[in-house]
Protein backbone atom coordinates (compact mmCIF):
# COMPACT_ATOMS: atom_id res chain seq x y z
CA UNK A 1 0.00 0.00 0.00
CA UNK A 2 1.36 3.77 -0.56
CA UNK A 3 2.45 5.68 1.93
CA UNK A 4 0.34 8.28 3.45
CA UNK A 5 0.95 12.07 2.44
CA UNK A 6 3.98 13.88 3.70
CA UNK A 7 2.80 16.44 5.02
CA UNK A 8 0.89 13.97 7.95
CA UNK A 9 3.65 11.63 8.38
CA UNK A 10 5.74 14.86 9.15
CA UNK A 11 3.07 15.68 12.11
CA UNK A 12 4.74 14.65 15.37
CA UNK A 13 3.10 13.00 18.37
CA UNK A 14 2.10 15.09 21.21
CA UNK A 15 5.62 15.49 23.59
CA UNK A 16 3.03 14.71 26.82
CA UNK A 17 1.48 11.71 24.76
CA UNK A 18 3.75 9.12 27.76
CA UNK A 19 2.48 11.33 30.48
CA UNK A 20 -1.36 10.74 29.11
CA UNK A 21 -1.32 6.97 28.88
CA UNK A 22 0.70 6.65 31.97
CA UNK A 23 -2.36 8.72 33.26
CA UNK A 24 -4.80 6.52 31.02
CA UNK A 25 -3.48 3.32 32.45
CA UNK A 26 -3.48 4.32 36.18
CA UNK A 27 -7.30 5.62 35.63
CA UNK A 28 -8.05 2.02 34.36
CA UNK A 29 -6.29 0.27 37.78
CA UNK A 30 -8.81 2.76 39.42
CA UNK A 31 -6.14 5.23 40.88
CA UNK A 32 -7.69 8.14 42.13
CA UNK A 33 -5.96 11.31 40.08
CA UNK A 34 -5.99 15.15 40.57
CA UNK A 35 -6.32 16.30 37.14
CA UNK A 36 -4.22 20.01 36.76
CA UNK A 37 -3.90 19.65 33.47
CA UNK A 38 -6.91 20.24 31.64
CA UNK A 39 -6.86 23.87 29.73
CA UNK A 40 -10.55 24.08 30.03
CA UNK A 41 -13.40 26.24 32.44
CA UNK A 42 -14.82 23.97 34.68
CA UNK A 43 -17.55 26.08 35.04
CA UNK A 44 -20.70 25.55 33.17
CA UNK A 45 -21.88 27.76 29.78
CA UNK A 46 -23.94 30.81 31.69
CA UNK A 47 -27.69 30.03 31.35
CA UNK A 48 -28.62 32.66 28.77
CA UNK A 49 -26.32 31.62 26.40
CA UNK A 50 -27.64 28.02 26.66
CA UNK A 51 -30.96 29.49 26.34
CA UNK A 52 -30.21 31.70 22.73
CA UNK A 53 -28.98 28.00 21.34
CA UNK A 54 -32.28 26.22 22.41
CA UNK A 55 -34.25 29.37 21.23
CA UNK A 56 -32.59 28.90 17.51
CA UNK A 57 -33.20 25.52 17.59
CA UNK A 58 -36.84 26.01 18.38
CA UNK A 59 -36.78 28.67 15.71
CA UNK A 60 -35.70 26.08 12.97
CA UNK A 61 -32.19 27.93 12.80
CA UNK A 62 -30.22 24.74 11.81
CA UNK A 63 -29.56 24.73 8.20
CA UNK A 64 -26.22 26.24 6.39
CA UNK A 65 -25.37 29.87 6.81
CA UNK A 66 -22.92 31.88 5.54
CA UNK A 67 -19.24 30.59 4.36
CA UNK A 68 -18.28 33.75 7.03
CA UNK A 69 -20.94 33.21 9.67
CA UNK A 70 -24.28 34.69 10.34
CA UNK A 71 -24.60 38.40 10.04
CA UNK A 72 -25.91 39.13 12.96
CA UNK A 73 -23.15 37.54 15.43
CA UNK A 74 -20.09 39.24 12.64
CA UNK A 75 -21.73 42.38 13.95
CA UNK A 76 -21.92 41.67 17.85
CA UNK A 77 -18.29 41.38 16.91
CA UNK A 78 -17.83 44.40 16.03
CA UNK A 79 -19.95 46.01 18.46
CA UNK A 80 -18.34 44.30 21.15
CA UNK A 81 -14.72 45.11 20.36
CA UNK A 82 -15.98 48.88 19.68
CA UNK A 83 -17.94 49.37 23.12
CA UNK A 84 -14.54 47.47 25.25
CA UNK A 85 -11.53 48.29 23.10
CA UNK A 86 -13.03 51.41 20.83
CA UNK A 87 -11.83 49.73 17.91
CA UNK A 88 -13.90 49.53 14.42
CA UNK A 89 -14.17 46.59 12.87
CA UNK A 90 -16.06 46.34 9.79
CA UNK A 91 -18.50 42.91 10.13
CA UNK A 92 -18.65 42.63 6.05
CA UNK A 93 -15.24 42.12 5.23
CA UNK A 94 -13.19 42.09 8.36
CA UNK A 95 -14.34 39.21 10.73
CA UNK A 96 -15.21 35.34 9.40
CA UNK A 97 -16.46 32.94 12.34
CA UNK A 98 -14.91 29.64 12.22
CA UNK A 99 -15.90 26.61 14.26
CA UNK A 100 -13.37 27.42 16.82
CA UNK A 101 -10.08 29.48 17.19
CA UNK A 102 -7.77 26.25 16.52
CA UNK A 103 -9.39 26.19 13.16
CA UNK A 104 -8.92 29.72 12.82
CA UNK A 105 -5.39 29.82 13.68
CA UNK A 106 -4.92 26.92 10.92
CA UNK A 107 -6.76 28.75 8.05
CA UNK A 108 -5.18 31.55 9.25
CA UNK A 109 -1.93 30.23 8.77
CA UNK A 110 -2.46 28.58 5.57
CA UNK A 111 -3.42 31.87 4.07
CA UNK A 112 0.20 33.59 4.93
CA UNK A 113 2.74 30.59 5.17
CA UNK A 114 4.16 29.15 2.26
CA UNK A 115 7.24 26.50 2.30
CA UNK A 116 10.05 27.46 3.64
CA UNK A 117 8.33 30.83 5.09
CA UNK A 118 9.78 31.30 8.97
CA UNK A 119 7.50 32.11 11.63
CA UNK A 120 8.73 33.81 14.59
CA UNK A 121 6.94 32.43 17.76
CA UNK A 122 7.08 33.48 21.29
CA UNK A 123 7.68 30.64 24.06
CA UNK A 124 6.78 28.70 25.86
CA UNK A 125 4.16 28.77 23.81
CA UNK A 126 0.91 25.68 22.87
CA UNK A 127 2.28 23.03 21.34
CA UNK A 128 -0.46 23.23 18.02
CA UNK A 129 1.54 26.67 16.73
CA UNK A 130 4.20 24.35 15.34
CA UNK A 131 2.08 21.71 13.51
CA UNK A 132 0.02 24.56 11.96
CA UNK A 133 2.80 26.63 10.62
CA UNK A 134 4.41 22.83 9.56
CA UNK A 135 1.72 21.87 7.84
CA UNK A 136 1.88 24.87 5.32
CA UNK A 137 5.42 24.05 4.64
CA UNK A 138 6.66 26.45 7.36
CA UNK A 139 8.88 26.29 10.43
CA UNK A 140 8.85 27.86 13.67
CA UNK A 141 12.07 29.75 15.19
CA UNK A 142 11.39 30.35 18.85
CA UNK A 143 12.06 33.09 20.97
CA UNK A 144 12.44 32.10 24.63
CA UNK A 145 10.36 34.50 26.74
CA UNK A 146 11.25 32.35 29.86
CA UNK A 147 8.63 31.16 32.34
CA UNK A 148 7.37 34.67 32.87
CA UNK A 149 6.73 35.54 29.56
CA UNK A 150 8.86 38.45 29.11
CA UNK A 151 10.16 39.88 25.84
CA UNK A 152 13.50 40.40 24.82
CA UNK A 153 13.83 43.02 22.28
CA UNK A 154 17.10 41.93 20.95
CA UNK A 155 16.10 38.11 20.81
CA UNK A 156 13.01 39.03 18.84
CA UNK A 157 15.28 41.33 16.58
CA UNK A 158 17.37 38.49 16.06
CA UNK A 159 15.25 35.97 14.74
CA UNK A 160 14.23 37.71 12.05
CA UNK A 161 15.68 36.64 8.53
CA UNK A 162 15.26 36.99 5.26
CA UNK A 163 12.73 34.38 5.47
CA UNK A 164 11.10 35.43 7.57
CA UNK A 165 6.98 35.74 7.91
CA UNK A 166 5.04 36.53 10.86
CA UNK A 167 5.45 37.19 14.35
CA UNK A 168 2.97 34.68 16.36
CA UNK A 169 2.22 34.93 20.34
CA UNK A 170 -0.19 33.89 22.72
CA UNK A 171 -1.05 36.93 25.53
CA UNK A 172 -2.01 36.09 28.45
CA UNK A 173 0.31 33.34 27.42
CA UNK A 174 -0.73 29.23 27.72
CA UNK A 175 1.55 27.93 29.26
CA UNK A 176 2.77 30.39 31.66
CA UNK A 177 -0.13 32.83 32.47
CA UNK A 178 2.05 35.42 31.76
CA UNK A 179 0.68 38.58 29.80
CA UNK A 180 2.97 41.05 27.79
CA UNK A 181 2.63 44.68 29.03
CA UNK A 182 1.42 47.54 26.49
CA UNK A 183 5.07 48.59 25.54
CA UNK A 184 5.95 45.08 25.11
CA UNK A 185 2.96 44.83 22.24
CA UNK A 186 4.10 47.82 20.72
CA UNK A 187 7.86 46.67 20.48
CA UNK A 188 6.32 43.13 18.43
CA UNK A 189 3.78 45.96 16.55
CA UNK A 190 7.28 48.48 15.61
CA UNK A 191 9.22 45.17 14.50
CA UNK A 192 6.46 43.86 12.76
CA UNK A 193 6.01 47.01 10.66
CA UNK A 194 9.59 47.61 10.27
CA UNK A 195 10.25 44.04 8.93
CA UNK A 196 7.03 44.09 6.74
CA UNK A 197 5.52 40.91 9.11
CA UNK A 198 2.50 39.74 10.05
CA UNK A 199 1.50 39.74 13.59
CA UNK A 200 -0.40 36.91 14.48
CA UNK A 201 -2.42 37.50 18.25
CA UNK A 202 -4.00 34.76 19.96
CA UNK A 203 -6.08 36.53 21.77
CA UNK A 204 -8.54 33.80 23.46
CA UNK A 205 -7.20 34.52 27.15
CA UNK A 206 -7.53 38.19 26.69
CA UNK A 207 -10.62 38.51 29.05
CA UNK A 208 -8.94 36.67 32.29
CA UNK A 209 -6.24 38.85 33.51
CA UNK A 210 -5.94 39.94 37.16
CA UNK A 211 -4.52 42.44 39.92
CA UNK A 212 -3.85 45.67 38.15
CA UNK A 213 -3.95 43.99 34.41
CA UNK A 214 -6.71 44.91 31.72
CA UNK A 215 -7.61 43.65 28.79
CA UNK A 216 -6.16 44.71 25.56
CA UNK A 217 -5.80 43.75 22.18
CA UNK A 218 -3.55 44.31 19.01
CA UNK A 219 -6.10 46.01 17.26
CA UNK A 220 -5.56 49.01 19.46
CA UNK A 221 -1.93 49.43 17.48
CA UNK A 222 -3.83 51.26 14.23
CA UNK A 223 -0.45 51.53 12.06
CA UNK A 224 -0.52 47.19 12.31
CA UNK A 225 -3.83 46.83 11.24
CA UNK A 226 -2.97 45.49 7.33
CA UNK A 227 -0.45 42.81 8.34
CA UNK A 228 -2.69 41.94 11.88
CA UNK A 229 -4.48 38.65 12.26
CA UNK A 230 -6.44 38.03 15.66
CA UNK A 231 -7.22 34.97 16.70
CA UNK A 232 -10.18 34.58 18.98
CA UNK A 233 -13.06 32.77 20.72
CA UNK A 234 -15.60 31.84 23.30
CA UNK A 235 -14.35 28.86 24.93
CA UNK A 236 -12.68 30.17 27.81
CA UNK A 237 -13.65 33.60 28.41
CA UNK A 238 -17.46 31.78 27.99
CA UNK A 239 -16.82 28.38 29.02
CA UNK A 240 -17.84 27.14 25.84
CA UNK A 241 -15.28 24.52 25.03
CA UNK A 242 -17.57 22.34 23.56
CA UNK A 243 -19.19 24.91 21.49
CA UNK A 244 -16.45 25.14 18.93
CA UNK A 245 -16.81 28.66 18.26
CA UNK A 246 -14.05 31.16 17.34
CA UNK A 247 -13.29 33.67 15.02
CA UNK A 248 -10.50 35.77 12.97
CA UNK A 249 -10.44 39.56 12.72
CA UNK A 250 -8.05 40.62 9.86
CA UNK A 251 -8.13 42.68 6.66
CA UNK A 252 -9.78 41.23 3.74
CA UNK A 253 -7.79 39.19 1.75
CA UNK A 254 -7.07 37.18 4.95
CA UNK A 255 -10.41 37.31 5.40
CA UNK A 256 -11.33 36.21 2.05
CA UNK A 257 -8.35 33.55 2.24
CA UNK A 258 -10.22 31.85 5.57
CA UNK A 259 -13.37 32.07 3.56
CA UNK A 260 -11.96 29.86 0.55
CA UNK A 261 -10.44 27.72 2.92
CA UNK A 262 -13.86 27.09 4.76
CA UNK A 263 -16.12 26.89 1.94
CA UNK A 264 -14.26 23.87 0.85
CA UNK A 265 -13.44 22.47 4.48
CA UNK A 266 -16.21 22.61 7.06
CA UNK A 267 -18.74 24.67 5.31
CA UNK A 268 -19.64 26.47 7.80
CA UNK A 269 -19.92 27.08 11.71
CA UNK A 270 -23.02 25.58 13.63
CA UNK A 271 -26.09 27.54 12.78
CA UNK A 272 -27.39 27.57 16.57
CA UNK A 273 -24.28 27.77 17.72
CA UNK A 274 -24.03 30.93 16.23
CA UNK A 275 -26.70 32.71 17.82
CA UNK A 276 -25.23 31.63 21.18
CA UNK A 277 -22.58 33.20 20.38
CA UNK A 278 -24.22 36.71 19.67
CA UNK A 279 -26.13 36.02 23.23
CA UNK A 280 -22.45 35.98 24.78
CA UNK A 281 -21.04 38.96 23.58
CA UNK A 282 -23.98 41.26 23.66
CA UNK A 283 -25.51 39.80 27.02
CA UNK A 284 -24.79 40.12 30.65
CA UNK A 285 -21.08 39.80 30.85
CA UNK A 286 -21.67 39.34 35.18
CA UNK A 287 -20.89 35.70 34.29
CA UNK A 288 -17.44 36.20 32.85
CA UNK A 289 -16.98 38.80 35.74
CA UNK A 290 -17.62 36.10 38.40
CA UNK A 291 -15.50 33.10 36.85
CA UNK A 292 -12.29 35.63 37.05
CA UNK A 293 -13.08 36.69 40.34
CA UNK A 294 -13.22 32.87 41.18
CA UNK A 295 -10.24 32.02 38.76
CA UNK A 296 -8.32 34.42 41.09
CA UNK A 297 -9.02 33.06 44.39
CA UNK A 298 -7.46 29.89 42.96
CA UNK A 299 -4.50 31.61 41.37
CA UNK A 300 -3.65 33.15 44.41
CA UNK A 301 -3.77 30.47 46.39
CA UNK A 302 -2.24 28.08 44.12
CA UNK A 303 1.10 30.37 43.19
CA UNK A 304 1.45 31.17 47.09
CA UNK A 305 1.13 27.58 48.00
CA UNK A 306 3.51 26.23 45.45
CA UNK A 307 6.51 28.84 46.31
CA UNK A 308 6.03 27.61 50.10
CA UNK A 309 7.84 24.80 48.95
CA UNK A 310 11.07 24.48 49.57
CA UNK A 311 12.91 24.71 46.32
CA UNK A 312 10.16 25.21 44.03
CA UNK A 313 9.80 28.49 42.44
CA UNK A 314 6.41 29.81 40.84
CA UNK A 315 6.16 33.23 38.97
CA UNK A 316 3.14 35.13 39.59
CA UNK A 317 1.00 34.91 36.30
CA UNK A 318 -1.29 37.90 35.53
CA UNK A 319 -3.42 35.67 33.55
CA UNK A 320 -5.00 32.40 31.72
CA UNK A 321 -5.90 29.98 34.23
CA UNK A 322 -2.11 28.28 34.24
CA UNK A 323 0.73 28.51 36.66
CA UNK A 324 4.47 27.42 35.62
CA UNK A 325 6.33 26.51 38.43
CA UNK A 326 10.46 25.64 38.23
CA UNK A 327 11.13 22.60 39.14
CA UNK A 328 14.82 22.90 38.33
CA UNK A 329 16.23 21.91 41.75
CA UNK A 330 15.58 18.22 40.78
CA UNK A 331 17.72 18.02 37.80
CA UNK A 332 15.34 16.16 36.21
CA UNK A 333 13.31 16.85 32.79
CA UNK A 334 9.67 17.97 32.48
CA UNK A 335 8.77 14.76 31.19
CA UNK A 336 10.02 13.09 33.95
CA UNK A 337 8.79 15.27 37.01
CA UNK A 338 5.33 15.00 35.49
CA UNK A 339 5.70 11.30 35.36
CA UNK A 340 6.68 10.61 38.55
CA UNK A 341 3.90 13.53 39.63
CA UNK A 342 1.03 10.80 38.16
CA UNK A 343 3.02 8.14 40.76
CA UNK A 344 1.77 10.63 43.63
CA UNK A 345 -1.82 11.23 41.62
CA UNK A 346 -0.91 14.52 40.10
CA UNK A 347 -1.95 15.28 36.38
CA UNK A 348 0.41 17.96 35.03
CA UNK A 349 1.81 18.98 31.91
CA UNK A 350 5.49 18.61 31.17
CA UNK A 351 7.01 21.81 30.25
CA UNK A 352 8.89 20.47 27.40
CA UNK A 353 5.44 20.26 25.24
CA UNK A 354 5.57 24.36 25.03
CA UNK A 355 9.13 24.91 23.59
CA UNK A 356 12.13 26.37 24.75
CA UNK A 357 11.96 28.01 28.34
CA UNK A 358 9.75 25.26 29.45
CA UNK A 359 12.52 22.78 30.69
CA UNK A 360 12.15 21.85 34.49
CA UNK A 361 9.04 23.23 34.60
CA UNK A 362 5.48 21.75 34.69
CA UNK A 363 2.15 23.39 33.53
CA UNK A 364 -0.68 23.32 36.36
CA UNK A 365 -3.99 24.54 35.56
CA UNK A 366 -6.66 26.01 38.23
CA UNK A 367 -9.25 25.61 35.91
CA UNK A 368 -10.49 22.96 38.59
CA UNK A 369 -12.45 23.18 41.87
CA UNK A 370 -10.22 24.29 45.18
CA UNK A 371 -10.72 21.75 47.40
CA UNK A 372 -8.68 19.75 43.66
CA UNK A 373 -6.41 22.20 43.96
CA UNK A 374 -5.56 21.64 47.55
CA UNK A 375 -5.12 18.22 47.40
CA UNK A 376 -2.85 18.91 44.47
CA UNK A 377 -0.92 20.85 45.84
CA UNK A 378 -0.83 18.60 49.21
CA UNK A 379 0.21 15.60 46.81
CA UNK A 380 3.01 18.31 45.27
CA UNK A 381 4.54 18.77 48.03
CA UNK A 382 4.78 15.25 49.40
CA UNK A 383 6.45 14.35 46.12
CA UNK A 384 8.68 17.25 46.83
CA UNK A 385 9.83 16.12 50.29
CA UNK A 386 10.46 12.82 49.06
CA UNK A 387 12.41 13.67 46.34
CA UNK A 388 14.62 15.88 48.15
CA UNK A 389 15.15 13.60 51.06
CA UNK A 390 16.82 10.80 49.03
CA UNK A 391 19.24 13.85 47.70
Amino acid sequence: MKKLASRILSIKPSPTISVSEKARKLKSQGKRLVDLSIGEPDFDTPTHIKNACIEALDKGFTHYTSSKGIIELRQAISTYYKKYFGVDINPNNEVIVTPGSKFALYAALQCIIDVDDEAILLTPAWPTYWQCVESAGGRIVEVNCGDSFKLNEESLKNAITSRSKAIIFCSPSNPTGGVLTIDELKIISDIAIDHDLYVVSDEIYRMLVYDDVKPYTMLSFDKLRDRLIVIDGFSKTYAMTGWRLGFVIANKDIIDGIDKIQQNTTTCPSSFVQYAGVAALLGDQSCVESMVREYDARRKFLVKELNSIEGIRCPNPKGAFYVFPDFSILNLDSISIANQLLDYGVVTIPGDAFGSGGENHIRISYATSMDEIKLGVNLIRKFISDKMGKH
